[in-house]
């Protein structure tokens, strides 16, 4: 048997030895304080840091992003399920642990934000979800987060809808079918089939995560069917608009405004 060894070197040096510690120093575990601030924060800017670069954003961030969150019509815990669904459909991974530890504290659940992550892969692809899945967990292991709150891979699902299933097939079928069969295949199975039906976030909350990437995203064409499925799945006028309002600060102007004409026939037309 042969062991061989490589040992990289930089200009004659493998290693730089530091200060001399005890064998109890060397044998201490990283503090869980110490843990935390490392996986969940490290990303994050104080207002000392936006400071630096844009005052009048600082006191924007400060004094107007404080109000939105306080505003009523939309709970907090939504207010989050917004935010993020934002955040993850935009990639923007930079705000992702503060508003994933906010979600967790404003009472999303751990098998709910798991679950938002899942069904965003879909909505927002799944490089985005991948990125969300770095992310959560640096903020999950500082909280002591296991696998024992994750919701399962599979398992029983909900009631499908049969008579609402059968006409989003139907249409599917005849927009999709002679242009991209396998479209047709995969909407139907993983996703409305599997997916949609899980029961680890409400059918409601689903659809208010997938809104709400749909518009930050600039998928205007969606939100029709999906806003009005959001409301029949008990999504009120007045929490859609909240919602809206919401993600002028996280999604941007011009995303909301592309989908207010959109919100504001759905809302006319459900009133009828």
């Amino acid at each position: 048997m042969t062991h061989i060894a490589i040992q990289g070197a930089v200009d004659g040096k493998n290693i730089d030895w530091m200060e001399k510690v005890t064998e109890e120093q060397y044998n201490m575990k990283p503090s869980t304080k110490t843990n935390a601030q490392s996986d969940a924060f490290s990303s994050l800017l104080t207002l000392d840091d936006i400071r630096t670069v844009a005052p009048a954003l600082a006191r924007y961030t400060k004094e107007t992003l404080a109000d939105l969150w306080k505003r009523p019509g939309l709970s907090a815990r939504d207010r989050s399920l917004v935010t993020i669904a934002a955040l993850i459909a935009r990639n923007q991974t930079t705000e992702l642990p503060s508003q994933f530890n906010r979600a967790l504290d404003n009472g999303v659940k751990v098998s709910e934000v798991s679950e938002v992550i899942t069904h965003l892969a879909f909505y927002s692809g799944w490089a985005n979800a991948m990125s969300a899945v770095a992310v959560a967990k640096g903020v999950f292991r500082p909280r002591g987060i296991g696998a024992d709150q994750l919701p399962p891979a599979s398992g029983p699902l909900l009631p499908i809808d049969k008579a609402a299933e059968t006409h989003r097939a139907t249409s599917v079928e005849q927009n999709i079918g002679s242009v991209a069969p396998g479209v047709v295949q995969y909407t139907s199975d993983p996703l409305f089939h599997d997916l949609w039906l899980r029961p680890a976030l409400a059918p409601r909350d689903r659809s208010l995560v997938t809104v709400s990437a749909l518009i930050a995203s600039g998928q205007v064409a969606q939100i029709t069917y999906h806003l009005n499925r959001a409301m029949d799945n008990g999504l009120t006028k007045l929490e859609a608009s909240e919602m809206l309002t919401q993600l002028l600060f996280y999604a941007g102007w011009p995303n909301v405004f592309s989908a207010i004409p959109v919100a504001k026939e759905v809302f006319e037309k459900r009133t009828k």
